[in-house]
Protein backbone atom coordinates (compact mmCIF):
# COMPACT_ATOMS: atom_id res chain seq x y z
CA UNK A 1 0.00 0.00 0.00
CA UNK A 2 1.17 3.54 -0.71
CA UNK A 3 0.15 7.01 0.52
CA UNK A 4 -3.12 7.10 2.51
CA UNK A 5 -3.52 3.36 2.01
CA UNK A 6 -4.21 3.59 -1.75
CA UNK A 7 -3.00 0.77 -4.00
CA UNK A 8 -0.19 1.76 -6.37
CA UNK A 9 -2.32 1.07 -9.44
CA UNK A 10 -5.03 3.46 -8.28
CA UNK A 11 -2.46 6.13 -7.36
CA UNK A 12 -0.71 5.94 -10.75
CA UNK A 13 -4.02 6.31 -12.61
CA UNK A 14 -4.72 9.70 -10.99
CA UNK A 15 -2.88 12.56 -12.71
CA UNK A 16 -2.71 16.27 -12.01
CA UNK A 17 -3.78 18.81 -14.61
CA UNK A 18 -0.08 19.70 -15.10
CA UNK A 19 0.73 16.05 -15.91
CA UNK A 20 -2.23 15.79 -18.28
CA UNK A 21 -1.18 18.96 -20.10
CA UNK A 22 2.29 17.53 -20.59
CA UNK A 23 0.75 14.54 -22.37
CA UNK A 24 -1.41 16.68 -24.66
CA UNK A 25 -0.23 17.08 -28.28
CA UNK A 26 0.69 20.62 -29.25
CA UNK A 27 -1.95 20.60 -31.99
CA UNK A 28 -5.28 18.79 -31.99
CA UNK A 29 -5.13 15.57 -34.04
CA UNK A 30 -6.98 15.63 -37.34
CA UNK A 31 -10.13 13.55 -37.69
CA UNK A 32 -9.72 10.26 -39.50
CA UNK A 33 -12.68 11.20 -41.70
CA UNK A 34 -13.53 14.86 -42.18
CA UNK A 35 -15.50 16.97 -41.60
CA UNK A 36 -15.66 15.61 -38.05
CA UNK A 37 -17.23 12.31 -39.10
CA UNK A 38 -14.74 10.02 -37.34
CA UNK A 39 -12.47 11.56 -34.69
CA UNK A 40 -9.30 9.82 -33.50
CA UNK A 41 -10.45 6.96 -31.24
CA UNK A 42 -14.03 8.14 -31.83
CA UNK A 43 -17.17 6.08 -32.34
CA UNK A 44 -19.27 6.51 -35.49
CA UNK A 45 -22.68 4.83 -35.69
CA UNK A 46 -24.02 4.15 -39.20
CA UNK A 47 -27.69 3.26 -39.45
CA UNK A 48 -30.54 2.78 -41.87
CA UNK A 49 -33.35 0.46 -42.86
CA UNK A 50 -32.58 -3.07 -44.16
CA UNK A 51 -31.14 -3.26 -47.69
CA UNK A 52 -30.60 0.51 -47.96
CA UNK A 53 -26.88 -0.01 -48.67
CA UNK A 54 -25.25 0.41 -45.24
CA UNK A 55 -22.83 -2.51 -45.66
CA UNK A 56 -21.75 -1.39 -49.14
CA UNK A 57 -21.23 2.14 -47.87
CA UNK A 58 -19.08 1.14 -44.88
CA UNK A 59 -17.06 -1.27 -47.06
CA UNK A 60 -16.41 1.71 -49.37
CA UNK A 61 -15.42 3.76 -46.35
CA UNK A 62 -13.09 1.03 -45.06
CA UNK A 63 -11.31 0.83 -48.43
CA UNK A 64 -11.10 4.62 -48.69
CA UNK A 65 -9.56 4.82 -45.21
CA UNK A 66 -7.09 2.03 -45.98
CA UNK A 67 -6.09 3.76 -49.21
CA UNK A 68 -6.16 7.33 -47.87
CA UNK A 69 -8.59 8.14 -50.69
CA UNK A 70 -11.25 10.86 -50.87
CA UNK A 71 -13.24 8.79 -53.36
CA UNK A 72 -16.46 8.91 -51.28
CA UNK A 73 -16.29 12.69 -51.04
CA UNK A 74 -15.06 12.77 -47.43
CA UNK A 75 -11.51 14.08 -46.89
CA UNK A 76 -9.18 11.44 -45.40
CA UNK A 77 -5.85 12.82 -44.21
CA UNK A 78 -3.75 9.66 -44.32
CA UNK A 79 -4.07 5.89 -44.95
CA UNK A 80 -5.13 3.91 -41.87
CA UNK A 81 -5.07 0.29 -40.83
CA UNK A 82 -8.69 -0.91 -40.79
CA UNK A 83 -9.93 -4.16 -39.25
CA UNK A 84 -13.25 -5.35 -40.70
CA UNK A 85 -15.41 -7.58 -38.49
CA UNK A 86 -18.46 -8.37 -40.61
CA UNK A 87 -21.07 -11.01 -39.87
CA UNK A 88 -23.53 -10.94 -42.78
CA UNK A 89 -21.61 -12.59 -45.64
CA UNK A 90 -19.47 -15.73 -45.80
CA UNK A 91 -15.82 -14.70 -46.03
CA UNK A 92 -15.36 -15.81 -49.70
CA UNK A 93 -18.43 -13.78 -50.74
CA UNK A 94 -17.23 -10.73 -48.81
CA UNK A 95 -13.77 -11.01 -50.40
CA UNK A 96 -15.43 -11.22 -53.82
CA UNK A 97 -17.21 -7.94 -53.07
CA UNK A 98 -13.91 -6.33 -52.02
CA UNK A 99 -12.23 -7.55 -55.22
CA UNK A 100 -14.84 -5.65 -57.24
CA UNK A 101 -14.45 -2.52 -55.12
CA UNK A 102 -10.63 -2.47 -55.22
CA UNK A 103 -10.38 -2.36 -59.02
CA UNK A 104 -10.60 1.45 -59.25
CA UNK A 105 -8.02 1.78 -56.46
CA UNK A 106 -5.50 -0.86 -57.44
CA UNK A 107 -3.40 -2.40 -54.66
CA UNK A 108 -3.00 0.77 -52.59
CA UNK A 109 -5.36 -0.44 -49.80
CA UNK A 110 -4.33 -4.10 -49.75
CA UNK A 111 -1.89 -4.01 -46.84
CA UNK A 112 -3.99 -1.70 -44.69
CA UNK A 113 -7.36 -3.46 -44.97
CA UNK A 114 -7.58 -6.50 -42.71
CA UNK A 115 -10.49 -8.91 -42.21
CA UNK A 116 -11.29 -10.90 -39.08
CA UNK A 117 -12.16 -14.22 -40.74
CA UNK A 118 -13.35 -15.72 -37.43
CA UNK A 119 -15.52 -12.87 -36.17
CA UNK A 120 -18.77 -14.81 -36.47
CA UNK A 121 -19.99 -16.33 -33.22
CA UNK A 122 -18.04 -14.02 -30.91
CA UNK A 123 -20.06 -11.69 -28.69
CA UNK A 124 -18.88 -8.35 -27.36
CA UNK A 125 -21.28 -8.86 -24.48
CA UNK A 126 -19.25 -11.88 -23.27
CA UNK A 127 -15.68 -11.62 -21.87
CA UNK A 128 -14.37 -14.29 -24.28
CA UNK A 129 -15.85 -12.45 -27.25
CA UNK A 130 -14.44 -9.09 -26.20
CA UNK A 131 -11.03 -10.75 -25.78
CA UNK A 132 -11.31 -12.17 -29.31
CA UNK A 133 -11.93 -8.74 -30.85
CA UNK A 134 -9.14 -7.20 -28.79
CA UNK A 135 -6.71 -9.90 -29.91
CA UNK A 136 -7.74 -9.37 -33.54
CA UNK A 137 -7.30 -5.60 -33.22
CA UNK A 138 -3.82 -6.03 -31.75
CA UNK A 139 -2.80 -8.55 -34.40
CA UNK A 140 -3.94 -6.10 -37.07
CA UNK A 141 -2.40 -3.07 -35.32
CA UNK A 142 -5.79 -1.56 -36.16
CA UNK A 143 -6.41 2.16 -36.02
CA UNK A 144 -10.06 1.62 -36.93
CA UNK A 145 -12.37 -1.33 -36.19
CA UNK A 146 -15.51 -1.82 -38.28
CA UNK A 147 -18.35 -3.86 -36.72
CA UNK A 148 -21.12 -4.78 -39.20
CA UNK A 149 -23.77 -5.18 -37.85
CA UNK A 150 -23.89 -4.48 -34.12
CA UNK A 151 -26.76 -6.89 -33.45
CA UNK A 152 -24.55 -9.84 -34.46
CA UNK A 153 -22.07 -8.96 -31.70
CA UNK A 154 -24.44 -9.36 -28.74
CA UNK A 155 -27.36 -11.31 -27.33
CA UNK A 156 -28.99 -8.46 -25.42
CA UNK A 157 -32.53 -7.07 -25.65
CA UNK A 158 -32.20 -3.86 -27.68
CA UNK A 159 -35.42 -2.54 -26.13
CA UNK A 160 -33.87 -2.81 -22.66
CA UNK A 161 -31.99 0.40 -21.86
CA UNK A 162 -29.88 -1.24 -19.13
CA UNK A 163 -28.87 -4.12 -21.44
CA UNK A 164 -27.90 -1.68 -24.20
CA UNK A 165 -25.99 0.47 -21.71
CA UNK A 166 -23.97 -2.62 -20.72
CA UNK A 167 -23.28 -3.34 -24.41
CA UNK A 168 -22.13 0.24 -24.91
CA UNK A 169 -19.70 -0.23 -22.03
CA UNK A 170 -18.26 -3.18 -23.97
CA UNK A 171 -17.81 -0.92 -26.99
CA UNK A 172 -16.00 1.60 -24.80
CA UNK A 173 -13.74 -1.13 -23.37
CA UNK A 174 -12.92 -2.28 -26.90
CA UNK A 175 -12.13 1.29 -27.92
CA UNK A 176 -10.02 2.03 -24.86
CA UNK A 177 -8.04 -1.22 -24.85
CA UNK A 178 -7.37 -1.21 -28.61
CA UNK A 179 -6.90 2.58 -28.83
CA UNK A 180 -8.77 2.37 -32.15
CA UNK A 181 -11.72 4.28 -33.55
CA UNK A 182 -14.93 2.30 -34.07
CA UNK A 183 -17.36 2.30 -36.99
CA UNK A 184 -20.51 0.50 -35.86
CA UNK A 185 -23.33 -0.46 -38.25
CA UNK A 186 -26.70 -0.60 -36.52
CA UNK A 187 -30.34 -0.75 -37.54
CA UNK A 188 -33.01 1.83 -36.87
CA UNK A 189 -36.46 1.72 -35.32
CA UNK A 190 -39.33 0.66 -37.56
CA UNK A 191 -40.98 4.08 -37.68
CA UNK A 192 -38.78 7.17 -37.67
CA UNK A 193 -39.44 10.81 -38.40
CA UNK A 194 -37.96 12.79 -41.26
CA UNK A 195 -35.80 14.85 -38.91
CA UNK A 196 -34.61 12.07 -36.61
CA UNK A 197 -30.97 10.97 -36.79
CA UNK A 198 -29.30 9.77 -33.57
CA UNK A 199 -32.67 9.07 -31.95
CA UNK A 200 -33.64 6.84 -34.90
CA UNK A 201 -31.24 4.06 -33.82
CA UNK A 202 -32.48 1.09 -31.78
CA UNK A 203 -31.42 1.54 -28.15
CA UNK A 204 -30.76 5.21 -28.94
CA UNK A 205 -30.85 6.46 -25.33
CA UNK A 206 -27.85 4.24 -24.50
CA UNK A 207 -26.04 4.86 -27.80
CA UNK A 208 -26.25 8.63 -27.28
CA UNK A 209 -23.99 8.23 -24.26
CA UNK A 210 -21.08 6.80 -26.28
CA UNK A 211 -21.33 7.92 -29.91
CA UNK A 212 -19.30 10.82 -31.29
CA UNK A 213 -21.17 10.96 -34.58
CA UNK A 214 -24.20 9.40 -36.23
CA UNK A 215 -24.75 8.81 -39.94
CA UNK A 216 -28.26 7.91 -41.08
CA UNK A 217 -28.62 6.36 -44.55
CA UNK A 218 -31.99 6.72 -46.28
CA UNK A 219 -33.24 6.12 -49.81
CA UNK A 220 -35.16 9.12 -51.23
CA UNK A 221 -36.72 7.04 -54.04
CA UNK A 222 -36.88 3.22 -54.11
CA UNK A 223 -36.33 3.05 -57.87
CA UNK A 224 -33.10 5.09 -57.87
CA UNK A 225 -29.58 3.94 -56.82
CA UNK A 226 -29.23 7.05 -54.68
CA UNK A 227 -28.96 7.35 -50.90
CA UNK A 228 -29.22 10.40 -48.69
CA UNK A 229 -26.80 10.79 -45.78
CA UNK A 230 -27.86 12.79 -42.73
CA UNK A 231 -25.45 13.63 -39.92
CA UNK A 232 -25.45 14.32 -36.22
CA UNK A 233 -22.27 15.20 -34.31
CA UNK A 234 -21.48 15.45 -30.62
CA UNK A 235 -18.58 17.88 -31.07
CA UNK A 236 -18.20 18.87 -34.74
CA UNK A 237 -20.16 21.58 -36.54
CA UNK A 238 -23.47 20.51 -38.17
CA UNK A 239 -23.33 19.34 -41.78
CA UNK A 240 -26.06 19.48 -44.44
CA UNK A 241 -27.37 16.20 -45.89
CA UNK A 242 -25.56 14.69 -48.89
CA UNK A 243 -26.58 12.48 -51.76
CA UNK A 244 -24.48 9.54 -52.95
CA UNK A 245 -25.13 7.48 -56.07
CA UNK A 246 -24.18 3.80 -56.37
CA UNK A 247 -22.35 2.52 -59.45
CA UNK A 248 -23.55 -1.11 -59.75
CA UNK A 249 -20.46 -2.09 -61.73
CA UNK A 250 -17.81 -0.88 -59.28
CA UNK A 251 -20.03 -1.11 -56.14
CA UNK A 252 -18.80 2.37 -55.20
CA UNK A 253 -20.89 5.27 -54.01
CA UNK A 254 -19.92 8.71 -55.30
CA UNK A 255 -21.17 12.24 -54.53
CA UNK A 256 -24.39 13.17 -56.32
CA UNK A 257 -24.99 16.69 -55.03
CA UNK A 258 -27.29 18.05 -52.35
CA UNK A 259 -30.76 16.65 -51.68
CA UNK A 260 -33.79 18.76 -52.50
CA UNK A 261 -34.92 20.44 -49.26
CA UNK A 262 -37.97 18.83 -47.75
CA UNK A 263 -41.19 20.76 -48.05
CA UNK A 264 -42.29 22.57 -44.95
CA UNK A 265 -44.55 20.71 -42.59
CA UNK A 266 -48.17 20.95 -43.64
CA UNK A 267 -50.58 22.12 -40.95
CA UNK A 268 -53.93 20.45 -41.46
CA UNK A 269 -57.00 22.62 -40.88
CA UNK A 270 -60.19 21.55 -39.17
CA UNK A 271 -61.98 21.99 -42.50
CA UNK A 272 -59.71 19.36 -44.04
CA UNK A 273 -60.45 16.95 -41.20
CA UNK A 274 -64.24 17.38 -41.57
CA UNK A 275 -63.88 16.99 -45.35
CA UNK A 276 -61.98 13.73 -44.85
CA UNK A 277 -64.67 12.47 -42.47
CA UNK A 278 -67.41 13.46 -44.92
CA UNK A 279 -65.60 11.50 -47.66
CA UNK A 280 -65.84 8.45 -45.41
CA UNK A 281 -69.61 8.80 -45.08
CA UNK A 282 -69.62 11.04 -42.02
CA UNK A 283 -68.47 8.33 -39.59
CA UNK A 284 -65.20 6.41 -39.19
CA UNK A 285 -62.91 4.81 -36.67
CA UNK A 286 -59.81 6.73 -35.61
CA UNK A 287 -57.22 4.85 -37.70
CA UNK A 288 -59.41 5.06 -40.80
CA UNK A 289 -59.94 8.80 -40.36
CA UNK A 290 -56.28 9.48 -39.65
CA UNK A 291 -55.15 7.58 -42.75
CA UNK A 292 -57.64 9.46 -44.94
CA UNK A 293 -56.47 12.82 -43.54
CA UNK A 294 -52.87 11.82 -44.31
CA UNK A 295 -53.88 10.91 -47.87
CA UNK A 296 -55.87 14.07 -48.57
CA UNK A 297 -53.60 16.64 -46.88
CA UNK A 298 -50.92 15.06 -47.37
CA UNK A 299 -49.18 15.10 -44.00
CA UNK A 300 -47.39 13.00 -41.41
CA UNK A 301 -49.15 10.69 -38.98
CA UNK A 302 -48.34 13.04 -36.09
CA UNK A 303 -49.77 16.06 -37.94
CA UNK A 304 -52.98 14.16 -38.70
CA UNK A 305 -53.31 13.12 -35.04
CA UNK A 306 -52.94 16.71 -33.84
CA UNK A 307 -55.44 17.97 -36.43
CA UNK A 308 -58.07 15.37 -35.41
CA UNK A 309 -57.63 16.22 -31.73
CA UNK A 310 -57.94 19.97 -32.40
CA UNK A 311 -61.00 19.55 -34.64
CA UNK A 312 -62.64 17.41 -31.97
CA UNK A 313 -61.84 20.04 -29.31
CA UNK A 314 -63.42 22.75 -31.50
CA UNK A 315 -66.57 20.67 -31.98
CA UNK A 316 -66.07 20.14 -35.72
CA UNK A 317 -66.27 16.37 -35.20
CA UNK A 318 -67.57 14.24 -32.35
CA UNK A 319 -65.97 11.19 -30.73
CA UNK A 320 -68.80 8.81 -29.90
CA UNK A 321 -68.64 5.13 -28.88
CA UNK A 322 -65.34 4.35 -30.62
CA UNK A 323 -66.21 6.31 -33.81
CA UNK A 324 -65.71 9.84 -35.04
CA UNK A 325 -68.75 11.42 -36.68
CA UNK A 326 -69.94 14.79 -37.92
CA UNK A 327 -72.03 16.75 -35.40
Amino acid sequence: MSVAGCPKGAESSVLSLAQLLEQQPTTAPACLVEPGLLPMQGILFVGGEPKVGKSLLVANLALALAAGSDRLGFPIATPCRVLVCQFELPVPQFVSRLVTMRRPLGAVADQNLLVDTRASGHLLSAPQGLNHFLAAARAAAAQIILLDPLYSTHDQDENDTRAMAALCQSLLRLREASRAALIVVHHVRKSIGRYEIGSAFRGSSALHAVGDSYLLVTRPAPQLPTVELRFQFRYAAPQPPRLLELDPQSLWFSPAGQPVPAAGRHKVSSAEVTEALADLGGQARYNQLRQHVMTLAPCSKRTAQLAIAETCRQGGIVHDNGYYRLP
